[in-house]
């Protein structure tokens, strides 16, 4: 079983997971990338996973589906391409011969969704859209900071060594607010020059690894005193608890 980041635009990635024969891919916001690379491998498109309904995540889903066949699962309440079956949190999916357990993630979206897949062949991998970035998290269109709190917080209870698999390299510029907010984060640091180099050869630096985002993403680390105190000293008035923390690191993030 590969798993491949496929870009899309300018800084999507349209996840696949596929075993020689058979794939499904992720968010596929346009369908080209997607059909050049099944026609290249010969592999057939079974399945198509849909985590939220923003167009750079659903923009290739009707032609695909056309195209090939393939069944598509996504979000129970939002907008979405139909016909589709509709999922919500606690439920969950085989594709591939894989389970995965859809969790609510709302925050970004008000409906989004993740895949989890905890006996995935390589280990496990989460799908986790906007909602959580590599050294980030998504912008809050539709949701609250306690939502996506609560959201980040059962990502970051997944296994350590889960994939993330996020679907944007937004790595380098969330990881110069992280380093904003932690300057001595040793690990962050050390990270950031990691990806700094894999991405001045092109590489895509996801998946990251629940392990790692509990150590350098501060969206993730609201609990430590470190980023608590940088929230109060970019706004004194921050509450001391986890939410109001996430909230000013958010709006501080939308400037930053």
């Amino acid at each position: 079983m590969q798993l491949i980041p496929l870009p899309a635009f300018s800084d999507n990635y349209i996840w696949i997971l596929h075993d020689g024969q058979r794939a499904l891919v992720v968010d596929p916001g346009e369908s080209a990338g997607v059909q050049q690379w099944l026609a290249s491998t010969g592999v057939q498109l079974d399945t198509i996973l849909i985590t939220h309904h923003h167009a750079d995540h659903t923009g290739g889903v009707a032609e695909l589906r056309e195209a090939t066949g393939a069944r598509v699962i996504g979000p129970a309440f939002e907008t979405m391409p139909e016909p589709l079956r509709r999922v919500s949190g606690g439920e969950s999916v085989e594709v591939l011969g894989i389970r995965f357990e859809v969790i609510d993630v709302p925050g970004h979206t008000a409906g989004h969704i993740a895949f989890f897949a905890p006996d995935a062949p390589g280990g496990p991998l989460v799908f986790c859209g906007d909602t959580l970035f590599s050294g980030g998290c998504g912008r809050l269109f539709e949701g609250t900071p306690g939502q996506m709190h609560e959201s980040l917080s059962a990502l970051a209870a997944l296994p350590g060594h889960t994939r993330v698999c996020c679907t944007h390299e937004y790595t380098l510029s969330n990881l110069r607010f992280a380093v904003a907010v932690e300057p001595d984060n040793a690990d962050l640091l050390g990270y950031q020059a990691r990806c700094e180099a894999l991405r001045a050869q092109q590489q895509p630096t996801l998946p990251s690894s629940i392990e790692l985002e509990r150590r350098i993403n501060p969206f993730l680390r609201t609990a430590e005193p470190g980023v608590a105190a940088a929230a109060r000293r970019h706004a004194p008035a921050t509450g001391t608890d986890a939410v109001s923390v996430l909230a000013t690191l958010r709006e501080w993030k939308n400037v930053f």
